[in-house]
Parts: structure tokens; C-alpha cells; sequence
């Protein structure tokens, strides 16, 4: 089955949201780039409103929605950074917006969704269920779903990303994505397309690897330290983007994913989240084959991490799956 989107679809999302979000810097890192041996660059989308890259994908979502769509309200699910994406963004636009999350969420993720005006539903134990109360909630409500990753728009949203980099280091030939649920890489692919993606996961949390393998979405129990990535399955179009463009797999373990928020947060003074960080942890940890003439580029994907929990993780302190 051919691919619903193209390179096309996502120049048409940057024009959507054009002059409502940041333009994100890359920051190159000589550190890492003498520790890889080739130029290594950060896409910093921690730096985009609300703490993470979700606002791309969400204000896509939102402006393709007939008025009729909007005065009915909207819904989504998230562990977080989706949840807060959608909130600010629907407040933006005048529209009420219900968030499904989940008991055991990072508490500063649903207070934050909170505070950007989102009523959040929190009956379900875990994200497998809370998808499950996610269908319940359409079903009584008739809210349109934004959904976190599963969505051409969405997708398209997420592929400015690979745009941007594309266009400020012209040289790029390898880009690493962190990934949970699919959309951000897979609108990488499409918006960076001709590079070599390196899709990169938490050992604890492998959706996207699992759906590449069996040809479908598949069930996994997350459980990383990642919180931003523990989406419980991969979505059907991120994973036919993903192999129809190539797209490889590394896993990073929580060992690794713990070194790469140090180091980013101590030579590249980025205060990233844990899930930001599975990509310097898979070139730290020698699992990305580069060669020569590469230059590597990095989405360093959020910011939102709870001061208790970095201040764990940085004095070596951590516990596994501190959210």
C-alpha cells in the first residue's frame, strides 16, 4: 500500500502554523562530534512552546477542522507532552479541549495540561487502558480526536521538524528520532526525505520495532524511565512510513538513556526529559554505524521533566521509570 503523504503534505503544514510556533536552533556539539567522529548537531525542540515538538502536529490537526468540528470541543491522549501541546493550542484557538491520561503520569505533565485550560480524565490505570477509555470518551462526547501520532495531519505537523534541519545544516545525511508512538519520525522521514533515519527507542518501551517486525501495530507494556515515549503501540501509518522510507531501529537501555540526559545536560547544557535524550545515548553508546563523509543530526525531542526526577537522574540517584 503506497504511502497517504508526502514531502508535499508537510511544506503545506508549515505553511498551517506558519508564524505561531518557534523556528527551533541546532546547535552543533564538538564534544559529541569528537566522540562519534564525524559533526554531530542538536535539533533543540525542547525550546518549541510548551516544553516539546507536539505543537507542530496539534495546530496542523486543529486548522484542519471545520468550525462545526471546533464548537463541539476536541479530545486526545497523552502521557504528557501531547496532552500539554494540545491544551495550549486548543486555548489558542477558543476550543475546549479534554485530555485522557492516566494514573501514574507525571504529575507536573497533567497539572501543567491543566493550567493550559484542558479538563484531563485520569479513570484509566496505564496507556493501554487509558486508550480504551479514550474510545469510550469519543463514543459519549462526539469530540473530534487529536490524535498523538496516528494521524496524517499530525504527522505532517511533526515533519517541520525534519524540514528545519534539512534547511539550517544543508549537509545532514543521518538523522536519530526518539520514538513512542511513530508520528515524529515518520514525518521526519517525509519532511528530511533522502536522509537515513535512525528511529531510536527505550529497551523498556520498543512499539515502533515490534509494529516494524510484524507489519502492524502491536501491543507492548511500556515501561522506561521515558515517559514521553511510552506510547503502548506504534501507529499503523508511522509504521508503513517508516518502512516504506527505510527507516532503522536502535534500542537504547535505561543505562544508556541516563548518560545521555547527563551529557546533555553537562556539555551541551540542554535540560532535556529522559525521552529527549535516547538519541545522544544510542551515538554515545556506539549503536548507530556512521561513515566519514556523515554529518548526524539529533532531535533532542522536550523539556518537560519534573526538577525531582532530573535532580535524581543527574546525582546517579534514578530509579527505573521515576514518572
Amino acid at each position: 500500500m503506497a504511502a497517504d503523504l508526502t514531502l508535499d503534505d508537510v511544506v503545506a503544514a508549515r505553511a498551517a502554523i506558519a508564524g505561531r510556533l518557534h523556528r527551533t536552533p541546532m546547535f552543533s556539539s564538538a564534544t559529541l562530534s569528537k566522540r562519534v567522529g564525524v559533526p554531530v548537531h542538536l535539533k533543540a525542540e525542547l525550546f518549541q512552546r510548551t516544553g516539546s515538538f507536539k505543537p507542530r502536529g496539534v495546530l496542523t490537526k486543529l486548522a484542519s477542522l471545520s468550525d462545526e468540528e471546533k464548537r463541539s470541543g476536541v479530545i486526545g491522549i497523552s502521557a504528557g507532552n501531547h496532552a500539554q501541546a494540545l491544551a495550549y493550542c486548543a486555548a489558542l484557538e477558543g476550543i475546549d479541549a479534554l485530555l485522557v491520561m492516566w494514573r501514574g503520569a507525571s504529575p507536573q505533565k497533567i497539572e501543567a495540561t491543566r493550567a493550559y485550560g484542558a479538563s484531563v480524565d485520569l479513570e484509566a490505570d496505564g496507556p493501554g487502558q487509558a486508550f480504551d477509555r479514550l474510545h469510550e470518551l469519543i463514543e459519549e462526547t462526539g469530540r473530534p480526536l487529536v490524535h498523538p501520532f496516528d494521524d496524517p495531519k499530525t504527522i505532517a505537523g511533526q515533519g517541520t521538524v525534519g524540514i528545519e534541519i534539512v534547511e539550517d545544516v544543508p549537509e545532514t545525511s543521518v538523522i536519530l528520532v526518539p520514538v513512542g508512538g511513530g508520528g515524529l519520525v515518520a514525518g521526519v522521514a517525509l519532511g528530511a526525505e533522502g536522509r537515513r533515519i535512525v528511529a531510536v527507542e527505550p529497551e523498556l518501551s520498543d512499539a515502533l520495532r515490534r509494529g516494524l517486525e510484524a507489519g502492524e501495530s502491536v501491543r507492548v507494556e511500556p515501561s522506561s524511565m521515558a515517559d514521553g515515549l511510552s506510547a503502548p503501540f506504534a501507529g499503523e501509518r508511522p509504521i508503513r512510513i517508516c518502512r516504506e522510507h527505510d527507516v532503522e531501529t536502535v534500542l537504547v537501555s535505561e543505562d544508556e538513556i541516563v548518560e545521555g540526559m547527563r551529557f546533555l545536560y553537562g556539555r551541551a547544557k540542554l535540560a532535556c526529559e529522559p525521552a529527549a535524550a535516547v538519541g545522544v545515548a544510542a551515538l554515545l553508546a556506539g549503536k548507530v554505524t556512521v561513515e566519514p563523509h556523515d554529518t548526524v543530526a539529533v532531535v533532542v525531542s522536550g523539556g518537560n521533566v519534573a526538577a525531582d526526577i532530573a535532580s535524581a537522574i543527574l546525582a546517579g540517584n534514578e530509579g527505573r521509570n521515576p514518572s
